[in-house]
């Protein structure tokens, strides 16, 4: 039984990491197509659109959650700027460093949080996106340059991917706020929607030569169906585990992307990072744990917080219900010594007429002294304390 659940607990996890694993791989077969002649720009349009057939096709009872509001087509350009720079850069450039300056997410949210969800810029925040910005000069520190810039294309793509990431990000909390009753999946196509429009565009400036008919033809459009549906229920399971897992904990989960991406550019691309990359990308990833921290430790705090004032009402209502239960025993006592205390005068007046009647007898016995004490010490004053007793 323990195993069930911990195995059950434990597939939240398990299906971020498979979805970061899944884009540390993509970049390959994104190779693949350009080896068959599909350019950057159009197979980020056709996987797109495939993906968002697929969602749309499984989930099309979702669409009646959908409601108009301006920033949902916000969400799907940026997007559109995320999927375009990230799909260019990765086969245009080196893997690793185009993914490392798309992960320069921390100074960018942070900036666009501030601006858009109203989020105050602490120091903290301040200082984890000077140190992912750091991590960027560390980079791309170029002697000939004598400036931190992007050294080709490929890494300018990559970088202004990640800014459409973060924005991305931070529309996806703006649109669960204004829009609380929109199913997930539906986001999800928007951003799939978003992406294959962008795409189109862009693929209208960038020249591709015809695609020759035949088997390579048909490899290309088996190769998008598959990306498509695997991008699109790679999407649904990110979804999944994110609903299911805190989200600082999620963010650090997803860092595996950087650890699969490294492996894979290494087995199939041949890459090396040098070691200007692996200090610039330590400062990028330290940054984004740093971050997650703070988050969980502002959480933390927040629900101490919230703790804390449910602690105060629930001791004031139970102070009250005392209060209330000793007015009403109180009362409750008044009516019983009043009852009783009435009683205790009636047993005096009972006790002394029976001790005047004892005496008079004793009297006439020799015993009058001992007759008038066993009536005062009759049932009639022990009657009257208890009642006084109660009265207090």
């Amino acid at each position: 039984m323990s195993q069930s659940t911990g195995l059950r607990a434990a597939w939240p996890t398990l299906a971020i990491m498979v979805g970061a694993s899944v884009w540390g791989f993509v970049w390959y077969p994104l190779r693949m197509l350009a080896a068959f002649g599909l350019t950057g720009t159009a197979a980020s349009a056709a996987t797109s659109a495939a993906g968002c057939l697929f969602v749309l096709v499984l989930r099309w009872r979702s669409l009646a959650t959908v409601r108009w509001h301006w920033v949902l087509p916000m969400l799907g350009l940026a997007a559109g700027v995320t999927n375009v720079g990230f799909v260019w850069g990765a086969i245009h450039g080196e893997v690793m460093r185009v993914l490392l300056l798309f992960y320069l997410t921390p100074a960018w949210t942070a900036l666009f949080a501030h601006f858009i969800l109203r989020e105050r810029l602490t120091w903290a925040g301040g200082a984890l996106a000077a140190l992912s910005l750091l991590g960027a000069v560390l980079m791309l520190w170029s002697p000939q340059l004598g400036v931190p810039l992007p050294a080709n294309a490929a890494e300018w793509a990559g970088l202004i991917g990640g800014m459409g990431f973060a924005m991305s990000n931070v529309l996806v909390v703006k649109t669960s706020r204004v829009l609380p009753h929109m199913k997930p999946e539906m986001r999800t196509a928007v951003i799939f929607a978003g992406a294959t429009l962008f795409g189109a565009l862009t693929s209208c400036i960038e020249p591709m030569a015809a695609i020759k008919a035949g088997e390579d033809f048909a490899r290309v459009v088996l190769l998008v169906l598959a990306l498509g549906i695997v991008l699109g229920s790679n999407n649904m399971l990110v979804q999944y585990g994110l609903a299911r897992v805190p989200a600082n904990r999620a963010s650090i989960i997803m860092l595996f992307e950087i650890v699969v991406t490294a492996l894979s550019s290494w087995l199939f691309a041949g890459e090396t990072p040098g070691p200007r990359e692996w200090a610039g990308g330590a400062c990028i990833v330290l940054a984004s744990l740093l971050s997650s921290w703070l988050h969980r430790a502002q959480d933390a705090r927040k629900h101490a917080a919230h703790a804390s004032a449910d602690a105060s009402v629930m001791t004031h209502a139970d102070a009250s219900r005392t209060d209330e239960a000793d007015d009403s025993r109180d009362d409750a006592g008044n009516g019983r010594g009043r009852c009783r205390g009435e009683g205790g005068s009636r047993g005096d007046k009972d006790g002394d007429n029976s001790g005047d009647d004892s005496g008079d007898g004793g009297a006439d016995n020799g015993g009058g002294n001992g007759g008038h004490h066993s009536g005062g010490s009759g049932p009639g004053p022990f009657r009257a304390r208890n009642g006084a007793r109660a009265m207090v």
